[in-house]
């Protein structure tokens, strides 16, 4: 009797050893597979991450490039006008102080002699007050008598040099201010400096 309780003992324990066993196995196999699925999750994952990573990278570039082109572009255009303001400003200083009384009148004198008599004879010249004030004082008497018409002198605040002439009495002009001068060199001019800076 006691031989086989020691048997039936001996028998319990191996098949608690093999069920141990057994479990032990199926642990160790969930435990593996849960492993490599947690690692083939976190590669997915990273793999995800590094391309969403990439992604976001290549569009932060991009759209730097993109501003920086802006930029760039945007600086052209303010340098162009700057310049284009300063060549401007230049240009009416310079007929400023080349179209003096003197060189009015000299114009004037060229325009009417060269006019036709179908124009009329009816002369209105527009001008600064200060030009009116210096022309009437010197030259108008030299102007009638040369040109032998009728010459009216008539100052405009919008005009700061130069001068419009009319034969018409003022139905048409021919328009020499500073102004429309300037703004015809410019024109001119433009295309010249648009070629210096594109050589630069």
């Amino acid at each position: 009797m006691a031989e086989e309780i020691k048997d039936l003992i001996a028998k319990i324990q191996q098949e608690g050893i093999k069920v141990a066993e057994d479990s032990s196995a199926k642990i160790k196999k969930e435990a593996d597979t849960l492993a490599q699925k947690i690692v083939a999750d976190a590669k997915a994952q990273a793999k995800k991450i590094i391309a969403e990573a990439n992604s976001e990278a290549k569009r932060l570039e991009d759209s730097t490039q993109a501003s920086l082109k802006q930029a760039g572009r945007d600086l052209l255009i303010s340098l162009r006008q700057e310049i284009n303001s300063t060549l401007d400003a230049i240009i009416k200083t310079n007929l400023r102080q080349a179209l003096s009384v003197e060189e009015l009148s000299g114009i004037i004198i060229s325009l009417i002699k060269s006019a036709s008599f179908s124009l009329g004879t009816e002369v209105i010249i527009s001008l600064s007050q200060q030009d009116k004030e210096k022309l009437e004082k010197e030259f108008l008497r030299q102007l009638i008598q040369e040109s032998k018409k009728q010459i009216t002198l008539k100052s405009v605040d919008s005009i700061d040099g130069g001068f419009t002439i009319s034969f018409d009495a003022g139905k048409s002009i021919f328009d020499f201010t500073t102004l429309a001068l300037a703004e015809y060199v410019s024109i001119n001019l433009r295309p010249e400096l648009a070629k210096i800076l594109q050589s630069e």
